[in-house]
């Protein structure tokens, strides 16, 4: 591998690869070579597998817990339907998981395959266009504006040579390139003697020699930097892992708290081990991992059409916990594209023009300055003027867009003014000049840097007539300000002549015009969006590459940065030592800072990893390579679907396909929403069960017959209690769901209060069960069939109307999310409809050995269920459930 190949001679790169600049390489040597340093290719992230995805979503506690207590029920119950019930419920949640997960990478591979590109090369003395992923060192690559380069070069030639390198090194301006030898401290957005993998060509043309493919590029360094990072995983699948175990342990200990208390009193140890299997059975909430999964995978489906691939399902809840967003600057929270911004000509100054009107410039056009410096802006330009798109570099589509929106034709215009002669612009001239003619004579027009501009300059446009030029000292003053204010600077002149002028002679004695200063600006969406994400107590923070002021003018616009923010609140990349450990402080300075500029790959990533070490969830946006380490270290990696790289694509967590910032607002509320329901169900589910449980071991303590047999808790669990659970999932969330500040990431599924909501309403249920089980069997001496169908009946009923129990204590019982919510009813009328045709069912009916109830028995099932429902919202009222 070359070392630093920028310090060297053209000649010297060309000798050390055994080159040929006019020739090429031969294909025989290609090959050889292609042995020695491997393919053009970086390593991308290998789609999953079918089989590894089928895999991953059996990789659950609760699933393990279920295949084992499948595999007791069949050894210790000759009836298989139990276990064969159970196995259902384990398929369906898989298969369920499988399907979203696979056509998140589908949807992945087809953004995938956009990625390709080709090269031209020089190869046995002949120009030929290959696949770019069979390029060697040594190859004599030519480019020109509109490719990606393909592999990081030496430049041999170049003509008017401009790189757009933002997603390598987050620089938003265009870098104009040279062949010259550079030092060898030069940094990398400063090396323009060289070109990138992965970078874009803006303008002009260029002859280079590959130095580095594959992982030995800029753009493989960085990968490899990304590789190195483990994949996080989501801070749901950590709830839900650290949920499941501790319900694992709790049904195991239950479990062995009933075969030795059996053992203890002498009872029939097959009897006793069926009884721990089923309530163990009861224990567990079989639905909690289909509901899950069903609820992620609604959300997944929904935001999908809202142009968001989401990867991994448990992504789409991690986005309703994070609290800090980091995002890249430019193509993320700016257009990626110049525009006008302010206008200055001796006689007008005119600022933030880039959303103006053309009424906003109607003083300014009966300027004959104004006129010239449009003039101007189109002749001596560059882009080439399709019928179906412009390209070119994004000063000279700026400034032809700008003179479109002035009326100007600038297709007409060149068409009558053509060019004679050209100066092309370059890094020590810093100009570029065009000699046109017409009707009238020839016209010399100039743009460039300000300092170079005038330097040719004697007069200036003012009152509409030429003058002496006396105050270039004010006008170098405004000019700084500008450039200080992160805006990028052009100066225009102009000159007539009657007869063709010598190129000599073409710069001399210059009328100046004025000048022009251009911003990438905000996006329209960004500025609402950030307001909304303050108002959700979520904190953004732009890390960018870029130029301190430009970093300022932009968060100051999008509402990041107060406007009178100092420019210290700017943390240039600088002053981030990561080498020395932090004091309380600097640490405390960098949590608290909202922009860093000028910030490297390891710098962002160092960043995100002190965020997360502090107690914080992470998503970060990105669209460029050097965004990769980010993406990849995050709690969620969000990149750009259009203008993000096919690398920043492969290690996201969510792709935006529209490219919108606004876009994440949505999918945060969704997130928050689904967390928010899987509380609901999961404090449902558990305190149906718990009721299950608690209500059979009271009856054997009380010497009761059995409310519940083994097969109808496996009715309840799979009939009553998922129903409602997943029409819990399918509400809107409540109202002020984005007003709310974001819970900590450290906070479990379950907290305190939950839990005691969920024994409260647990216990509630079980007072109705007993209740009903003990007066039916003393006060109306019934048979213990009748006793069992009648307290299984009122499990049924009060589980259904536990649901109503997971709306919040602060909102009126008929008038909240849950009782809106439609298919909450939906799920009650199914539920019950199912119960009532397993009756019907003769050998269902017979399986839960259902009987006749008369219809005393019945009201009183519904006055005790109701009873439960009413002693919950007691308690609710009261303050001690949520």
């Amino acid at each position: 591998m070359m070392l630093e190949p920028f310090c060297l001679s053209i000649h010297s790169v060309v000798e050390n690869l055994n080159s040929n600049t006019n020739y090429g390489l031969t294909e025989s040597e290609v090959k050889q070579r292609i042995k020695k340093y491997g393919k053009n290719e970086t390593v991308a992230k290998e789609p999953k597998s079918k089989w590894k995805i089928l895999i991953d979503q059996c990789n659950d506690p609760i699933i393990f817990i279920l295949a084992i207590a499948a595999g007791f029920t069949f050894l210790f119950n000759d009836d298989w339907l139990e276990t064969i019930a159970i196995i259902i419920v384990i398929v369906i949640t898989v298969i369920i998981g499988f399907i979203m997960e696979f056509q998140g990478v589908r949807s992945l591979e087809a953004l995938r395959r956009m990625g390709f590109t080709e090269s031209r090369v020089l190869r046995d003395g002949k120009i030929k266009t290959i696949k770019s992923s069979v390029l060697v060192p040594g190859d004599i690559i030519l480019i020109e504006a509109g490719d990606v380069v393909s592999a990081d070069a030496r430049l041999i030639t170049v003509e008017n040579l401009a790189i757009k390198e933002a997603p390598l090194t987050g620089e938003s301006r265009t870098i104009y390139k040279h062949i010259n030898s550079l030092s060898k401290n030069t940094i990398l957005s400063d090396r323009k003697n060289m070109v990138f993998k992965g970078t874009t060509v803006e303008q002009g043309s260029a002859k280079a020699i590959v130095v580095h493919t594959g992982q030995n590029t800029e753009l493989g360094k960085i990968q490899q930097l990304g590789g190195t990072i483990e994949e996080q995983r989501t801070p749901l699948e950590k709830k839900l892992n650290g949920l499941s175990k501790w319900l694992i342990w709790l049904t195991l200990i239950f479990a062995i708290l009933i075969v030795f208390t059996g053992y203890l009193r002498g009872l029939d140890m097959l009897l006793i081990i069926e009884t721990a299997v089923a309530l163990a059975v009861a224990a567990i909430p079989e639905g909690l991992p289909v509901v899950a999964t069903i609820a992620l995978a609604r959300g997944m489906l929904k935001l999908s059409k809202r142009k968001v691939i989401i990867k991994k399902m448990e992504a789409v809840e991690t986005l309703g916990a994070t609290n800090i967003i980091c995002t890249d600057k430019t193509g993320t929270l700016t257009e990626d594209k110049m525009q006008v911004h302010t206008l200055v000509l001796e006689d007008e100054i005119l600022s933030q023009i880039q959303n103006k009107d053309s009424a906003y410039f109607h003083n300014v056009e009966k300027l004959e300055a104004f006129n010239v410096m449009m003039m101007t802006s189109i002749l001596c330009n560059n882009v080439v003027l399709n019928a179906e798109d412009m390209r070119g570099d994004s000063i000279e589509l700026a400034l032809i867009q700008f003179a479109k929106k002035m009326h100007f034709n600038p297709r007409k215009i060149k068409e009558t003014n053509p060019e004679e002669l050209e100066i092309p612009f370059n890094t020590s001239s810093k100009l570029m000049a065009t000699l046109n003619t017409n009707k009238n004579g020839y016209n010399v027009y100039v743009k460039g840097a300000f300092e170079s501009v005038i330097n040719h300059c004697d007069v200036i446009f003012k009152d509409n007539k030429l003058q002496e030029f006396k105050n270039k000292k004010e006008w170098m003053n405004r000019v700084n300000d500008l450039a200080s204010q992160g805006l990028r600077v052009l100066a225009f002149a102009y000159k007539h002549h009657e007869t063709k002028p010598e190129k000599e002679n073409l710069l001399s004695q210059l009328n100046f015009i004025g000048v022009i200063a251009f911003l990438d600006p905000a996006r329209d969406d960004v500025k609402e969006t950030i307001k909304v994400y303050k108002e959700a107590g979520i904190k953004v923070v732009m890390m960018t590459g870029d130029h301190p002021e430009t970093a300022k003018k932009i968060a100051v616009e999008i509402g990041l940065l107060p406007k009178n923010a100092a420019s210290n609140t700017i943390i240039h990349g600088k002053e981030l030592q990561f080498e020395t450990q932090l004091n309380n402080t600097v640490k405390t300075k960098l949590l608290d800072a909202s922009v860093f500029a000028r910030v490297t790959p390891e710098q962002k990533l160092k960043l995100i990893t002190l965020y997360q070490n502090n107690d914080n969830v992470v998503g970060m946006f990105g669209d460029g390579i050097n965004d990769i380490p980010a993406l990849r270290k995050a709690d969620i990696g969000i990149a750009m679907g259009i203008r993000g790289t096919q690398a920043a694509r492969e290690v996201a967590d969510v792709i935006l396909k529209n490219d919108k910032f606004i876009t994440m607002e949505l999918a945060i509320n969704q997130g928050r929403a689904i967390f928010d329901h899987i509380r609901q169900f999961v404090v449902y589910l558990l305190s149906c069960n718990l009721a299950e449980v608690v209500s059979v071991g009271l009856a054997a303590l009380l010497n009761l017959p059995s409310p519940l047999l083994p097969l109808q808790i496996l009715f309840l669990n799979l009939i009553t209690d998922i129903f409602p659970a997943l029409a819990l999932g399918m509400g809107k969330g409540e109202v002020d769901i984005m007003k709310r500040p974001p819970r900590k990431a450290s906070e479990s599924i379950m907290t305190p209060k939950l839990w005691s909501s969920t024994i409260i309403y647990g216990l509630c249920v079980t007072g109705a069960v007993i209740g009903i089980t003990a007066y039916s069997h003393f006060i109306l001496e019934l048979s213990a069939k009748i006793i069992n169908n009648m307290a299984f009946y009122t499990l049924v009923l009060a589980q259904l109307l536990n649901v109503f129990n997971m709306a919040e204590s602060k909102v009126p019982f008929f008038n909240n999310e849950i009782v809106k919510n439609p298919w909450i009813w939906y799920a009650i009328v199914i539920s019950l409809l199912i119960t009532i045709s397993a009756y019907y069912i003769k050998p269902v009916a017979k399986t839960l050995l259902l009987t006749n109830l008369s219809l005393e028995q019945i009201v009183l099932v519904i006055v005790f269920a109701f009873s439960s429902l009413a002693l919950s919202q007691i308690f609710k009222r009261l303050g001690f459930t949520f």
